[in-house]
């Protein structure tokens, strides 16, 4: 079954060029030339992932993506800016992109990350039901809830999948390329900055009332869930 993506970007040259290159990989690929007409796009005619612009007129990217998660839409969303500063590409995960290239970008590349976004973008499909703690962390993943205590972490999609990862190896050191493959089914090489944004994400949410520290830098290998 042919794979449906949304592009919201309010360059012409650069929609269309998207549009060919995606066409051409044999996506069904729609457009949209800014936020306002992507979010009646999304709705009438729902895509298995959406490339979004965060620079857009009437409706930015940044509030396009804000509201699809409010509404509880999982779309995959695969945002792009020119903005390359880490606060940018944190702004963009806060408001719940699963993942996020600065421009200008290569094209491989995109297409390879939208094919990792689709190949873990079943969002429709049940979970598996398991139930996971580590101290006072608890995760269902039927309902892919996640509660520190009584208190209940809102988590994206990816950041659930991350964490959820981490405590089914608790205790145990995961590498970069081993999360990345298993995340992402992409390893974006040494240089990439994606895993630890997450990282820095969740750390705030797990411990944003004081709690202690569950998830741990292991320098030079990767990361570990411990109390």
């Amino acid at each position: 079954m042919t794979s449906s993506i949304l592009i919201a970007e309010d360059d012409r040259a650069v929609r269309e060029s998207l549009r060919r290159a995606l066409q051409l990989e044999g996506y069904d690929v729609a457009v949209a030339p800014n936020g306002a007409e992507a979010l009646e796009a999304i709705r009438s005619h729902p895509p298995d992932a959406l490339l979004l612009d965060v620079s857009m007129p009437m409706v930015d990217g940044l509030t396009v993506s804000r509201v699809l998660r409010s509404e509880q839409n999982r779309v995959p969303i695969l945002m792009l800016t020119a903005r390359t500063e880490t606060s940018d590409r944190v702004a963009g995960l806060d408001a719940g992109a699963d993942d996020y290239m600065p421009k200008p970008y290569d094209l491989d590349e995109l297409l390879a990350r939208v094919r990792a976004l689709l190949r873990r973008a079943d969002y429709s499909a049940p979970a598996d039901g398991e139930s996971l703690s580590i101290g006072d962390l608890r995760l269902d993943g039927a309902a892919r809830r996640a509660f520190r205590a009584e208190r209940e972490i809102e988590l994206s999609k990816t950041e659930f999948d991350l964490l959820e990862l981490l405590v089914q190896n608790q205790g145990i050191v995961l590498d970069h390329t081993t999360i990345y493959e298993r995340i992402w089914n992409y390893d974006f090489g040494p240089d990439s900055k994606n895993l630890a944004v997450y990282i820095g994400y969740l750390r705030r949410k797990t411990e944003a009332e004081g709690e202690s520290r569950l998830v741990h830098t292991v320098r030079g290998v990767g990361y570990t869930v411990r109390v």
